[in-house]
């Protein structure tokens, strides 16, 4: 270290990321013990180190500082200037995406929708780094430059599905804090709305590994679709893997037409039947915490290999929530609500009906989870504002 500073003409920053991972290891320990002696002695003229050591990655500093010294020594200040905020928004913006893609228009001449395709990729990774050039990278390499909206949908399919670090980093994070994925299931499982709050230890935790962020209402969120899908997926798969009950058991051929296409209808017919013959005794808390992951369990194996879906959340009294499913080139809009009487029914199948307008939609579908005792399991067509859509009730 001393003769790289030396003979550097410039003044040498390092920079540590991911030091919560390697803070159980004692030769990590050991290394940063050494570049905290040089420090020292370099403020009084008697060694050479780096200008700056910047420590990224690292919940909590004082059990840093703790370790770096002996038992009979522990004390909280430190020579380091540690834990400085960072603010700086590294995420992509759709018109920084979009510059991205003119800058390969320039060279290959695609023809492509940059203004479309900067937006979806952003509507898929809210900006991230890495997943706005995965996807870019799949589709140039892997998808025969499909530079449009399936083949953006078939880059997600593929980075969803694929194993790779990022991946394999967010379910560890998850898999290695209970309280964190406690937390999770809560934004996931049952729609609660917490109040972004960065001084609070899980939102600050999950912030840190870029697993949340807070939206416009300044409520926690996952940081984007992606995550959410592979976190829903992981969720899912453990629930199947301790009860088989969960996924009802279902084949995709079963709820394909000849052309390959998704039959919702008949999807959810057999969603409306498996909640029947398995659920039909819960009660009102289990529906509202389990009843959309009940659903996205019984679909995704009707779906895996050919499409993918994600969830769009509505803030509403009737805790609505939206299911998108990207299948074989064509999208469906699936929305959850729950009972709450037949005024904010009416209401309710307005607001879809308008939704669809928005999307270019002229078909949707409703599972309506109803906990009334005297229910009766139907199934109806409704026309509304020109718009037809197909409800089951649960």
């Amino acid at each position: 270290i001393s003769d790289l500073v030396k003979k550097s003409e410039k003044k040498i920053v390092l920079l540590i990321d991911e030091v919560d991972k390697a803070g159980n290891y004692r030769l990590f320990l050991n290394f940063l013990g050494i570049l905290r002696n040089k420090y020292l002695k370099r403020d009084t003229g008697k060694d050479f180190t780096f200008h700056s050591v910047i420590l990224a990655g690292v919940h909590d500093i004082k059990n840093i500082k703790l370790k770096l010294r002996p038992e009979d020594e522990k004390q909280f200040n430190s020579p380091w200037n540690i834990a400085t905020e960072f603010d700086v928004d590294l995420s992509f913006h759709p018109e920084e995406i979009a510059t991205m893609l003119m800058d390969y228009e320039k060279d290959l001449q695609t023809g492509m929708d940059i203004p479309l395709m900067s937006n979806e990729i952003y509507k898929f990774t809210n900006g991230y780094p890495f997943l706005a050039s995965k996807i870019c990278k799949v589709i140039d390499e892997k998808l025969n430059k499909n530079w449009t909206t399936e083949g953006i949908q078939d880059a997600v399919t593929e980075i969803i599905e694929t194993q790779s670090t990022i991946v394999d980093d967010l379910i560890k994070n998850i898999e290695n804090n209970n309280d964190l994925e406690s937390f999770v299931k809560r934004l996931l499982i049952e729609n609660d709305k917490i109040s972004y709050v960065h001084s609070d230890k899980i939102i600050s935790y999950g912030t840190m590994f870029g697993i949340f962020k807070s939206d416009k209402n300044k409520l926690v969120q996952i940081h984007n679709k992606i995550f959410e899908i592979v976190l829903y997926n992981h969720i899912i798969a453990k629930l199947d893997r301790e009860n088989s009950k969960v996924t009802g058991n279902v084949f995709q051929p079963n709820f394909l037409d000849k052309n390959g296409d998704l039959e919702m209808e008949k999807v959810l017919l057999k969603f409306q039947q498996f909640v029947k013959e398995t659920y039909s005794n819960k009660d009102e808390v289990f529906y509202e915490r389990q009843g959309r992951l009940l659903l996205i369990a019984f679909v995704k194996p009707i779906i895996n290999g050919t499409g993918f879906y994600y969830v769009e959340s509505q803030h509403s009294y009737e805790k609505r929530s939206d299911m998108i499913i990207a299948f074989n080139k064509k999208e469906y809009i699936l929305e959850l609500k729950i009972w709450r009487g037949r005024e904010y029914h009416t209401e309710g199948l307005e607001q879809l009906a308008s939704y669809l307008n928005s999307k270019g939609h002229n078909l949707g579908y409703l599972v309506v989870f109803n906990f009334n005792k005297n229910k009766e399991f139907t199934n109806e067509w409704n026309d509304v504002d020109g718009k037809k859509i197909f409800q089951v009730m649960v």
